[in-house]
């Protein structure tokens, strides 16, 4: 009886593989004719932190460790697609179309000890290499773009030009949006202060209190300039209020010795917080931030950031444009160090900024995006002006806007001259 006439996925029909060597058949079978497209193969990331082994990935070329070297570092866009869903359901579960062009990808979150989420698992079709993966993120993100490691064809929240030496983007879940050396531990000057905010209020010590600003408030290290003379008085909530929205040093050093116990008892309050946070890489030995000794990391600051958004009184302060204190009875203006605070486009619930030498330009600001709420830390930029840039950079890139294009140099003119 002959056979029938049907045709397999490759185009065979099988009476034609019946006259084929039984050999070539079988070759046939073992390379995969006749069935179709590959399954997708599995790919897992491991993202490397802080006492965790190191993991499997894809190793950056030179050029690429070179241009970009928070990409070869391994910190970049931990597990973009498991924000919002994280929260919820606790893992991230993507519906995956595998193509011959596309590649799925899901992500799964392992946890370390201080909650974050480490690992991320990627479909690859068959041709594609682990950098080519892309995820789409949740649907208020999903403007923002794609998620991808691919040097070539990476998504903006990756491939980011930040001035900034230690950046991180991150939600008040743990999960990575994106990061250029996060875990390095350096300088943090001034965001000290929220720190020191933070265990002011848990004295709950009376906000009218009168303190005054003494010598051993002036700034002997880095001989910084202060709006408050030695011998002005303001009440602790006025001094907290300079210490925060303005940096004023005095200010912060006056409110540590007026804790209770004094300075020594404020130290070891801040020791306490620091280990009742679970900051492992932040020490901090003075309340302003001058000293280069007040160190951390902009992981770690940013879940300072997300602990300080806790006290009502840090939120007000720090979130708003401009404020009025009394001092020696005499109502004084500050200004919100951070320009982006007030202006058009930003929607920013508590913000501090930080510079001293060693430190550089620092930013640590929580950014209302869409639904959620980011923390954006960006420590040692050279420049003002780059710190604002790069904050920009990445409001934009989050809510999915055209980024700036550099302007051409303007043609020289050139000026006809009469000659004589």
């Amino acid at each position: 009886m002959p056979l029938p006439s049907l045709r397999s996925r490759s185009g065979l029909t099988l009476a034609a593989l019946s006259a084929l060597p039984v050999g070539l058949v079988v070759w046939a079978v073992a390379h995969g004719l006749g069935q179709g497209p590959k399954a997708p193969r599995m790919v897992t990331e491991v993202i490397p932190t802080p006492g965790a082994a190191t993991s499997e990935r894809p190793v950056a070329t030179a050029r690429e460790a070179a241009d970009k070297p928070w990409i070869a570092s391994g910190t970049v866009g931990e597990a973009l697609a498991a924000a919002e869903a994280m929260a919820s359901a606790g893992a991230v579960r993507e519906d995956a179309t595998a193509t011959a062009a596309t590649a799925a990808t899901t992500a799964t979150a392992g946890t370390t000890p201080d909650g974050f989420a480490v690992t991320r698992t990627v479909a690859l079709t068959p041709g594609a290499q682990p950098g080519d993966a892309v995820a789409q993120g949740p649907a208020d993100l999903r403007s923002a773009a794609r998620f991808t490691t691919s040097p070539s064809d990476a998504g903006p929240m990756d491939t980011l030009p930040v001035h900034a030496r230690h950046m991180i983007v991150m939600d008040d879940n743990g999960q990575v949006l994106a990061a250029k050396e996060p875990d390095a531990v350096v300088p943090i000057a001034s965001l000290t202060k929220l720190m020191t905010a933070m265990v002011v209020l848990d004295a709950r010590q009376n906000p009218q209190e009168l303190l005054t600003i003494d010598e051993e408030d002036v700034d002997r290290l880095k001989h910084s300039a202060s709006r408050v003379r030695v011998g002005a008085r303001l009440t602790r909530a006025d001094a907290l209020e300079m210490a925060l929205i303005a940096s004023e040093n005095r200010a912060a050093s006056a409110l540590a010795r007026h804790f209770p116990g004094g300075l020594p008892a404020f130290e070891s309050a801040m020791q306490a917080k620091i280990r009742a946070l679970g900051l492992t890489h932040t020490s901090l030995s003075d309340p302003t931030g001058l000293s280069p000794a007040n160190l951390s990391t902009a992981k770690e600051m940013a879940r300072i950031a997300i602990a300080a958004s806790r006290y009502p009184d840090i939120v007000r302060i720090t979130s708003v444009k401009s404020s009025t204190v009394e001092v020696n009875g005499r109502d004084r203006e500050l200004r919100n160090t951070n320009h982006l605070v007030g202006a058009k486009g930003w929607d920013i619930r508590l913000s501090k900024t930080g510079f001293t030498n060693e430190a550089g330009r620092c930013l640590v600001m929580r950014l209302k995006q869409g639904a959620r709420t980011l923390n954006v830390v960006l420590l040692d930029t050279d420049a003002s002006s780059q710190r604002l840039q790069d904050a920009s950079l990445i409001r934009r890139t989050l809510a999915g806007e055209p980024l700036p294009t550099e302007r051409a140099a303007p043609a020289r003119k050139h000026h006809k001259v009469k000659l004589s």
